[in-house]
């Protein structure tokens, strides 16, 4: 089940636009903003949540967080819907990466490594300390710039133009100054990711090719404009030297070494899903035509096909894929979210339950679950959603639709004060602070105070950015 925000207007960008975002220069703009800024998991960010996606994305890491001392951390990989190949980390705990990354990438490995990358700069703590040096450039900054009102007074008092002129150039130096060390202290921490990146592939027995084929290609495409750049207003290091570097680092005894052709299947089913979910109908069949009869192709032409309205051609072709493969969990997944959204809850509920049984996470696929029984208007459904979509939210603490499906099902069977509490906890986990604060206020007065259900609405009412996210305690 793909749930995404709207897509995005930008398109593949140019070489610039593709390269992989280190982790400093987000820091850099978000350096003043508390990491509790935004409540809940998708709150301003066109996020995308799929079951089969994040799963794969979680076999991905978890050897480099293994062998990188992250595996007790619970960092997440956090997908954006944004047409580009970009990816970077704002904290300790979660790495961004675009769609546009996961369709370029070719293989398991050059996807890899750029996740192998990205931790370097976690395990670097990379954020951290761009935090710090931003602190001292600025402060550095504040004294250039006092000097240079201090010569411009001394000129002005002795009648000297060129002691102003120097008072003036001093003035101006901050902010290129600034800039100058800053990228300088980027560069040399992307070095370093690098350096961290290959030696956790190395650790981990793959290959580092997919990390330099991607920095390659990314490389090639500045070349033309690589002369007429200033090095020094680079926050990457420039192509030649990165790739100079990298190349050295590179060769290991894993070099050549192939992704398994498993991982690559369900590479290649994540990419087709993405396009088929992301793109318009006429670029998947121009990508996927119809004379390509492998599963990644079958799987983007049915998702066009649902998603722009044969439902009946859909789940034709979705049930040839599950005569292919019976124990794939997503394209049971599939079937059912098409029926769910094209008005037939009841048919969705069989395969979505078997869905459930095969996925090894299913927390998503649970809640669409919940969302198909309580959609069915049965009240013995209803009241056996409840129990499904809070063993989800365990899972998934901050899903606003699950929160959502929550209400809906306690509404239904007269249950206020929980529903309240839902609602809040819904509101809040999409950003809605005020109208969680009301609901959760609401929710106070149906509660017998102190109970289990008080102190959550209460939590919520007395919210302050900065605390720990009320949807994370004592669920």
């Amino acid at each position: 089940m793909i749930v995404a925000g709207p897509p995005s207007n930008a398109g593949l960008g140019g070489p610039a636009a593709r390269a992989v975002a280190l982790a400093a220069a987000v820091a850099i703009a978000t350096a003043n903003i508390p990491a509790c800024a935004q409540t809940g998991s998708s709150a301003g960010i066109p996020m995308i949540r799929d079951a089969e996606i994040e799963q794969l994305l979680r076999d991905y890491t978890a050897p480099i967080f293994r062998v990188a001392g992250l595996a007790q951390q619970n960092v997440q990989v956090v997908i954006i819907n944004e047409n580009v190949f970009n990816a970077f980390v704002m904290d300790a705990h979660r790495i961004f990466i675009f769609t546009g990354a996961l369709k370029q990438a070719k293989t398991p490995n050059e996807l890899i490594g750029v996740l192998a990358h990205e931790t370097g700069h976690i395990v670097g703590g990379h954020l951290s300390k761009m935090r710090q040096e931003l602190a001292n450039a600025q402060t550095a900054a504040i004294v250039a710039m006092l000097l240079g009102a201090g010569a411009m007074v001394a000129g002005a008092k002795s009648n000297s133009i060129d002691m102003g002129n120097v008072g003036a150039a001093v003035l101006s130096a901050p902010q290129s100054y600034l800039q100058h060390s800053l990228l300088a202290y980027q560069r040399a921490q992307e070095e370093q990711a690098d350096r961290a990146g290959v030696r956790f592939l190395t650790m981990t027995g793959q290959s580092a090719k997919g990390m330099y084929d991607t920095f390659k290609r990314f490389a090639d495409e500045m070349m033309f404009t690589a002369a007429y750049i200033d090095p020094y207003v680079q926050n990457h290091p420039m192509p030649a030297e990165r790739m100079a570097a990298l190349a050295e680092l590179v060769k290991t005894p894993y070099w050549n070494k192939k992704d398994p052709p498993e991982l690559q299947f369900r590479h290649d089913m994540m990419r087709a899903k993405l396009y088929g979910f992301t793109e318009r109908a006429e670029s998947v069949l121009r990508r996927y035509p119809l004379s390509d009869t492998s599963l990644p192709a079958r799987y983007a032409r049915a998702i066009v096909a649902y998603r722009f309205g044969n439902l009946r051609s859909a789940i034709t072709q979705i049930d040839g894929l599950i005569a292919a493969m019976p124990k794939y969990p997503y394209f049971y997944e599939l079937e059912g979210q098409a029926l769910l959204e094209n008005g037939h809850p009841m048919e969705a509920i069989a395969p979505l339950r078997r869905a459930v049984e095969l996925a090894p996470s299913p927390a998503l696929i649970q809640i669409l679950l919940g969302q198909a029984l309580i959609a069915t208007n049965n009240p013995k459904m209803t009241k056996e959603a409840i129990p499904l979509l809070r063993a989800a939210l365990a899972k998934e603490p901050e899903s606003g639709d699950a929160y959502e499906q929550l209400a809906m099902a306690y509404g239904h069977t007269g249950d206020l004060a929980d529903a309240d509490l839902a609602s809040a906890q819904a509101a809040f986990a999409r950003g809605d602070n005020k109208t969680a604060r009301e609901l959760a206020a609401r929710a106070k007065t149906r509660f017998p105070i102190g109970s289990p259900g008080w102190v959550k609405a209460d939590d919520i009412v007395a919210f302050n950015k900065g605390k720990q996210s009320p949807l994370r305690i004592g669920q």
